[in-house]
């Protein structure tokens, strides 16, 4: 499982950007143990084959892009803290709270920092990202993935290659960072400007600065040339500083955005598995399919046959819509016209279960027979309570005859034709 980070320019620097000119956004792609497997430089579209083959997209929005709002915040529950911080950083706010996403830090001393960026600017760029592939979009503050050092402030130059912008990103505290956009400037003048700024932007702390290893001996003149050189130490710029202070970070804005960052369905990989699926599927449906009508042109064959028999038998009498049980009636009707008795009469009933008692209890103590019921073909036996009867001898002999017992109670037995 990798991850790709991507450094997304400031919102200032995209907007000053040539119309056909995409920004450039630094990358590196992590595995789990935080490896980098690769890093450089490019545009979101020429990441497209990164972007679809990580598991997660994790985006380092600009400091310039998210304010950092402190806000005391009464104890309330998380729905609640969702629908009240929009009044409680309106004051605050220079826009209105509906056209952005806010999210809250973890309470510290009944304070909360609040991460605020324009809803529509990462709406863009989350959603160009799952456009591209991506499965799941994180989205983070950059000035909170700095290293933070209780008695230093960390802080970070992103400068545009195009537009020469440069981003300020300054963490000041655990849960505390601002960032500014500069103003683009000429590449000689660029650092001796941009440490002006962040020396007044600091002016008493120790200030630790990341920079890409090239721009390190421009700045550390910068930093000579205005006396600030004992103050500001210079270190270069790293992936794994980045990747270590993103994993700390509380705050995921693109999940304000609700499902638009959530992880996505990679539709393009299980393609192939997802047209095996379908292709089984629609040969068990035609399998099922042809399986039941042929069972249907049997059932109707049968049919047809059982009601030819019973046409030849009986051709002045209407067919009823199961002729398998007119069949029968008739024949046990024609039994009784006879004078002979049906298997489920009364009398043939308790005289096949008189003699199967009989043959059971002989010789041998049993229980008495209380009463005799039949009802609806059923022959029900009330035993005395005193006693035992020979149930299984009892059944087995009534099976000899196409009877079954049924012990409906300890002491009531029915029984009935198996035919």
């Amino acid at each position: 499982m990798s991850t790709l980070f991507i450094q997304l320019p400031s919102k200032a620097a995209a907007e000053n950007a040539p119309p056909e000119t995409a920004p450039e956004c630094r990358f590196a792609l992590a595995s789990d143990g935080g490896a980098i497997e690769r890093e450089g430089a490019a545009t979101l579209d020429l990441l497209e084959g990164v972007i679809s083959a990580a598991q997660k997209v994790i985006l380092l929005l600009a400091a310039s892009d998210v304010n950092l709002l402190q806000v005391q915040v009464p104890p309330i529950s998380a729905s609640r803290l969702k629908a009240a911080l929009p009044n409680l950083v309106e004051e605050q706010l220079m826009s209105d709270p509906a056209e952005c996403i806010l999210a809250a830090g973890p309470s510290i001393d009944g304070k909360r920092t609040v991460a605020v960026v324009n809803r529509a600017w990462l709406e863009k760029n989350v959603q160009r990202v799952l456009a591209l592939g991506a499965r799941s979009v994180v989205a983070l503050p950059l000035q909170l993935c700095l290293p933070y050092q209780p008695d230093t402030v960390s802080a970070a130059f992103a400068e545009s290659g195009v537009s020469m912008d440069v981003d300020l990103a300054l963490r000041t505290g655990d849960q505390e960072g601002i960032g500014l956009a500069l103003l683009p400037a000429k590449p000689e003048t660029t650092a001796h400007e941009a440490l002006q700024t962040l020396a007044a932007m600091a002016p008493h702390q120790a200030i630790a600065l990341y920079l890409p290893q090239e721009r390190i001996p421009a700045y550390q003149a910068a930093a000579e040339a205005l006396q600030q050189d004992e103050r500001i130490a210079l270190f270069p710029d790293s992936w794994p500083r980045w990747i270590a202070g993103a994993k700390g970070s509380p705050f995921n804005l693109a999940a304000g955005l609700g499902t638009s960052g959530g992880p996505s369905l990679h539709l393009r990989a299980w393609r192939w598995p997802l047209a095996l699926a379908g292709l089984v599927l629609l040969v068990n449906i035609a399998g099922m399919n042809i399986e039941w009508l042929r069972l249907k042109r049997e059932a109707g064959e049968l049919r047809a046959g059982m009601t030819q028999v019973f046409r030849s038998v009986y051709p002045k009498e209407p067919l009823t819509s199961d002729p398998v049980l007119q069949m029968r009636r008739n024949i046990s009707i024609a039994r009784q016209r006879a004078g002979l008795p049906a298997s489920d009469d009364f009398l043939a009933l308790a005289s096949a279960f008189g003699d199967a008692w009989q043959a059971a209890t002989q010789g041998r103590t049993a229980s008495g027979i209380a009463s005799l019921d039949y009802s609806e073909r059923v022959l029900q036996v009330t035993l005395k309570p005193e006693g035992e009867a020979p149930l299984e001898q009892i059944r087995a002999a009534l099976e000899a005859r196409k009877l079954s017992l049924t012990p409906k109670t300890a002491n009531v037995w029915q029984i009935r034709s198996s035919k």
